[in-house]
């Protein structure tokens, strides 16, 4: 038996939270298929590979992150909860978010590989470190600490 590729795994998904009358699931899950389009369209593409497929994945999440922090401040929390939810529901397409000890020895391996040292070669070491982690961490949080470890 073969196993899924992402976007087949999206589409029956769609289909699981249709017949089980999951609106919220169902329309997280259609604003995704339809990035991935608008993705294929742009690209000029026919399929996208996984990695790309996760890229989309971690972008629409970032866009639900920031969503929630802009209501919270406006004290719209109903609508928080909302992108609470669809975030959920992204992010069990990704793969599982490092902690931040698995980061940083992400982040070190990376500085032994690049030889980076000090701050100025930030730029060096983010090249180096990016592909190891892509999709398990969130760049904020990879900044902040790349920063840190840096000093």
């Amino acid at each position: 038996m073969t196993s899924l590729s992402l976007r087949e795994q999206i589409e029956k998904d769609v289909i699981c939270a249709m017949k089980a009358k999951d609106a919220v699931r169902v329309s997280t899950l259609r604003m995704l298929k339809s990035a991935i389009v608008n993705y294929l369209i742009t690209a000029r593409k026919e399929k996208a590979e996984d990695a790309e497929l996760r890229a989309i994945i971690v972008k629409q999440a970032k866009q639900r992150r920031e969503s929630v922090e802009s209501y919270e401040q406006a004290g719209r929390t109903d609508l928080a909860e909302k992108e609470k939810a669809e975030l959920l529901i992204l992010e069990s397409y990704l793969p599982k978010q490092l902690s931040d000890e698995e980061l940083r020895a992400e982040i070190k391996k990376a500085m032994q590989i690049s030889g980076a040292q000090n701050p100025s070669d930030i730029g060096k070491l983010m090249k180096t470190l990016m592909p190891l982690i892509q999709g398990k961490a969130d760049g904020k949080r990879v900044q902040a600490a790349v920063k840190d470890l840096l000093k």
